[in-house]
């Protein structure tokens, strides 16, 4: 590939530690070219690095037709733009070249001129509007894409890239403890030191961190702090510390140049800052193995996943941070956990090879995009129960989008969602409101496949209302062109005989392929009249999602005071109509398995704002000890969870989906007929409807299935949901 990257020259800091490492190791594989529009230091060490360096400083309309000739006549095929003065050449050569042009935000461009009101009003201004004219972005940090997504930038001409470190080696020239010497701190092999380096100044609200430190240190007095770094508020802050800490506990090491020996040194790498976009503190620290306590800003939360790969707090929030350091203090486990489980997300995404490899992949699909011809219609539009917090439809749609971009990565997508924002800022697709079709008919316009599942949207069970809305959605999809595939469902049940006249009359006359996902409901879609799709009995796309790693999983379970190697049993609980009279059976069970097998009992809400309640209704009336977990944001922790229980006792289905993809074993409590379909579907016997349900026969179900348990496989049904993805290719490249 050919690349130019154009920049003004004087930048300093993050942006050029970022821009002259990535530029030097594209450079190792293709042909790059950087332009600056000052001469100094920046093109100075351009050049010192090898890359191939030109200053062109004659002026805005000189500059403009250099580079289109130079464009032109040598074959760029990308122009890569990095700042203000840059994008406003960048959008001027976009009218005059048919080159794609890219720009990588570095920060937020509302606030790159505070303080100066006469440059935040002229290129202020002609930055945000020029930005507004690529037809790529690339945020430096998830943070920056999200940032950019919420102020209404396309999220599928998106790129997130974070700031690279060298991972492949580390130089330490002092061990611990003669850093600890150098520095005047006294500390032995036990003591667990904190640190931070950073400027000191406000917006790294250091001032935070020490009187959170002081806190902790009163409960835990074999910890230290050492704060590196200087700033004008040097001052002020050693006078606070003298103040708050005890003697001797917290050490000014002022500015450190050979940060490998501060961060080897230190056990837990922390950020009390007020403001970041992604520091360059973090990979820092994760190289060298450090946990990490840091606060929710910028790109902090794409890293540290809180409780896995190290512990958030929001900014000033003192107590929290306390309570955060005691907990590292005096658990050693949890402590070391989190540094492997950062050191592992890191070295995978924060090396600069791993931000080489990246940025030639974004490349690459810039490209793959720019040489596809352009298609009246194309792409999917995706309708389901989707933006209303339920941890199991999330999964479903995390799902049935690893499918689609099997079919085509540069695929548009478009998901009706009940919270589109949220759904666009997660999933980087494409999102209008459920009830809005003055924006979904538009959409639908444009989209060749209509896909409507997963989970069970044909039912009046919940509501005729629902079921009335999905058909009517059907049918606008149809009318509008596109093709209408029912994806990867459950059907039923619908119980109202008009309601079920009018499911078939619409199915009939408006689908053209239906994907299940257990034969009971292809039996009743048969019994409801419906013959002129074509019907395919697979399986649920869930069951491809897979575990995460064991760090990971080791890490959500500590962070939720469990043992990784700890004995449970899982109990999903959701409300019901009649859960009250059936409350006692589920304490009895969750009693039951702890005196018997000494399974400690864990209650788990997959919809935090509707299962805690009942979890906590029956965890509250037993006479065991028991934990309450709420569903977490990656599906990947809930699979690999579910691995390491005893045995899942679940009225959700997407729990036993779950469970299922890694052999748990089961215990089903139906309260719908497609959970007992599943069931049956997977080969498991262990169910009872939740009318049937009592203390007794939850109590030999359980026994039923830890006796009889071994290793369940699925795998066949991980095949039958790739057809799923056959059927919707196949309707994707049907001509239209």
């Amino acid at each position: 590939m050919k690349i130019i990257h154009l920049i003004s020259g004087g930048d300093v800091g993050g942006a050029k530690t970022h821009v002259l490492s990535l530029l030097q190791g594209l450079g190792k594989t293709e042909q790059v070219r950087l332009v600056c529009f000052t001469d100094g230091a920046f093109a100075d060490d351009a050049r010192a690095m090898g890359i191939d360096t030109l200053v062109l400083d004659s002026g805005v309309a000189s500059s403009i037709r250099t580079l289109s000739d130079m464009i032109c006549t040598e074959g760029f095929e990308i122009v890569h733009c990095h700042g203000s003065r840059a994008n406003m050449i960048g959008a001027i050569l976009k009218r005059r070249i048919n080159v794609p042009i890219v720009t990588t935000v570095h920060s937020d461009y509302r606030l790159d001129y505070l303080g100066r009101p006469f440059h935040r009003m002229t290129y202020g201004t002609i930055n945000t509007v020029a930005l507004r004219l690529f037809d790529y972005h690339i945020g430096v940090s998830d943070s920056m894409v999200q940032l950019l997504i919420s102020r209404g930038f396309d999220p599928q001409t998106m790129f997130s890239i974070y700031n690279g470190v060298d991972f492949s080696c580390t130089q330490t020239k002092l061990t611990r403890a003669e850093y600890f010497s150098s520095i005047g701190l006294q500390a032995d092999e036990d003591t667990v030191v904190f640190g931070i380096a950073a400027r000191l100044s406000p917006v790294k609200d250091i001032s935070t961190l020490i009187r959170g430190f002081a806190a902790a240190n009163k409960t835990c007095p074999n910890t230290r702090l050492v704060i590196a770094g200087d700033g004008e508020e040097r001052e002020m802050l050693q006078s606070l510390a003298r103040s708050v800490c005890a003697p001797g506990t917290c050490v000014f090491a002022g500015w450190v140049s050979d940060t490998d020996s501060f961060y080897n040194a230190i056990d837990v790498n922390t950020l009390s800052s007020l403001s970041e976009a992604f520091p360059y503190a973090l990979p820092e620290g994760a190289r060298m193995h450090c946990a990490t306590i840091a606060t929710h800003v910028g790109g902090v939360p794409y890293i540290i996943e809180n409780g896995v790969t190290g512990l958030l707090f929001e900014p000033r929030d003192v107590d929290t941070l306390t309570e955060h350091m005691k907990r590292l203090a005096e658990n050693a486990v949890f402590r070391r956990q989190l540094a492997e489980n950062l050191y592992e997300r890191a070295s995978e995404k924060l090396s600069v090879d791993a931000t080489v490899n990246h940025q030639k992949e974004i490349y690459r699909t810039i490209l793959r995009q720019q040489a596809r011809p352009k298609q009246k219609r194309r792409g999917v539009l995706i309708c389901g129960a989707y933006g209303k917090g339920n941890a199991g439809d999330d999964a479903i749609l995390e799902a049935i989008l690893r499918q689609m971009r099997n079919i085509d990565a540069d695929m548009p997508i478009c998901v009706l969602s009940h919270n589109p924002k949220q759904t666009r800022l997660r999933y980087h697709v494409g999102a209008v409101h459920v009830f809005n079709p003055f924006a979904f008919w538009p959409v639908m316009r444009r989209t060749k496949l209509y896909l409507s599942g997963g989970g069970s949207l044909i039912q009046d069970q919940t509501s005729t209302r629902s079921l009335k809305y999905y058909l009517l959605s059907i049918s606008l999809a149809k009318m509008a062109g596109c093709r209408v595939l029912m994806y990867g469902c459950g059907i039923g049940p619908v119980n109202v005989p008009a309601n079920r006249r009018q499911a078939a009359r619409v199915i009939n006359r408006c689908v053209d392929a239906i994907t299940l996902r257990e034969d009971l409901s292809a039996e009743e879609l048969k019994s409801m009249g419906v013959t002129e799709p074509k019907v395919y009995v697979t399986a649920d796309p869930a069951l491809l999602l897979q575990p995460g790693s064991v760090g990971a999983v080791d890490g959500f379970l500590l962070n939720n005071n469990l043992d990784p190697n700890g004995k449970y049993a899982l109990f999903v609980l959701r409300p019901w109509k009649g859960f009250e009279r059936k409350k006692q059976a589920f304490v009895d069970a969750a009693n039951y398995v702890n005196q018997k097998y000494g399974l400690t009992p864990v209650f788990f809400a997959l919809e935090p704002n509707r299962d805690v309640a009942p979890c906590r209704e029956v965890a509250a009336a037993l006479t065991c000890e028991s934990h309450l977990i709420e569903a977490p944001y990656d599906e990947t922790l809930i699979i690999g969870m579910m691995k390491k229980m005893r045995v899942v006792v679940s009225m959700r289905l997407h729990t036993l989906i779950f469970a299922s993809s890694v052999g748990a074993p089961l215990v089903a409590v139906s309260y719908d007929p497609k959970v007992t379909g599943f069931m049956r579907y997977i080969g498991q016997k262990h169910c009872v409807y939740f009318d049937d349900v009592t203390g007794e026969n939850l109590r030999a179900l359980t026994d039923a299935a830890l006796a009889e348990h071994c290793a369940y496989d699925v795998s066949h049904l991980q095949e039958l949901v790739k057809q799923n993805e056959t059927v919707a290719r196949a309707l994707l490249e049907e001509e239209a």
